[in-house]
């Protein structure tokens, strides 16, 4: 799909469209959430099932759902593929990755939901990783070890501090999805006080120490200040908001949005990110429709009927596990056609 990595950077205005449209406003919206948790939680009431799943219910049209549906561009923007190659490619590839997994929930329910948590985990610390080196100008993650550590606190701030803040809710939740096909999620030694305290005291020193490595490597500059206050932002953010709504919420505002971004800038043939924004979203349109039948269509494939909000939040994580391995895969040769993992020192 191309001939050799580009330079990882945006522009200075693709840069400033970025603190504008999605730092500032993810900011704002977990700061808002982690201070109505707050007040939830010393007033003693719970959020009904409306408020808890919300934001995954937005997620279906508003950028969640959505972002990856574009994906059929990506060979064709940045491989230099004729748009027929791009889709015919990633057709295939979404086909043979994702029926596959769609096999495997069929067939393997336990091993496909704890795919589905490592490959979330990996896919949104790669996510992060490309915006702090593209779009906020890391200077600190100068290192291909440094990069990797940064992958991994990234992604398990959304997928792991959950589990140790919440485990009960972490559980029901993966439990609803392996009972939609007549699974038992048997694995409760994860779930255990000790396993929760030893693990959340390893990912907090491998947080630290990442963190204190950048540092070391540039000194407080302004890359590591926004580094070092984004994981402190989501810490305290998954560990304060229960995990449907901090994972909801985060999926829109902060993951979502930023690989929107990502693609908006990319297209060299819009002048603005505004413009890559409206033009991203009538690309995005069809297959996102496409994705709604097929979601339908999977639901009847599910050896159980959903009818609660549990089950039909279930079975629309469960799709989306399916659409991710292939998204992954997209968004893993854009970083190597980016250069995110080129030129980097190994220590």
């Amino acid at each position: 799909m191309g001939d050799g990595p580009m330079e990882v950077t945006a522009t200075a205005h693709a840069r400033a469209a970025f603190d504008r449209v999605a730092t500032r406003p993810a900011w704002a919206v977990c700061g808002v959430v982690v201070a109505l948790s707050a007040v939830s939680a010393v007033a003693g009431v719970a959020p009904g099932p409306t408020l808890r799943y919300l934001p995954l219910a937005a997620s279906v049209v508003v950028l969640g759902l959505p972002h990856g549906a574009v994906d059929y561009l990506v060979p064709a923007r940045l491989g230099g593929r004729s748009l027929p190659e791009s889709m015919a490619l990633v057709g295939a590839l979404y086909l043979l990755a994702g029926g596959a997994y769609a096999v495997l929930w069929l067939t393997a329910p336990v091993p496909a939901a704890l795919l589905f948590v490592a490959v979330t985990w990996f896919h949104w610390g790669q996510g992060d990783v490309h915006a702090l080196v593209a779009f906020v100008g890391a200077e600190h993650l100068r290192s291909r070890p440094l990069r990797a550590a940064t992958l991994v606190v990234r992604g398990g701030l959304p997928m792991f501090v959950p589990l140790v803040a919440f485990p009960g809710r972490y559980r029901a939740v993966v439990g609803t999805w392996v009972e939609l096909f007549g699974a038992d999620l048997a694995v409760t030694w994860l779930f255990a006080p000790g396993t929760r305290l030893v693990g959340g005291a390893a990912f907090l020193a491998v947080t630290v120490g990442t963190l204190a490595a950048g540092y070391r490597q540039a000194g407080a500059t302004r890359g590591w200040r926004v580094d070092a206050g984004e994981t402190a932002l989501l810490w305290t953010f998954f560990l304060a908001v229960p995990p449907l709504v901090a994972v909801g919420v985060y999926f829109c505002v902060w993951h979502s949005l930023r690989h929107v971004l990502r693609v908006a800038a990319a297209d060299g043939e819009t002048a603005t990110v505004g413009a890559g924004l409206r033009r991203f979203a009538r690309e995005a349109a069809p297959l996102t429709a496409l994705s709604l039948v097929l979601l339908v269509g999977f639901g009847a494939l599910v050896p159980a009927t959903p009818s609660t909000p549990a089950e039909l939040a279930a079975l629309y994580l469960v799709f989306v596990a399916v659409l991710t391995l292939p998204h992954v895969a997209v968004v893993t040769w854009m970083d190597l056609r980016e250069g995110v993992w080129a030129g980097l020192s190994r220590g």
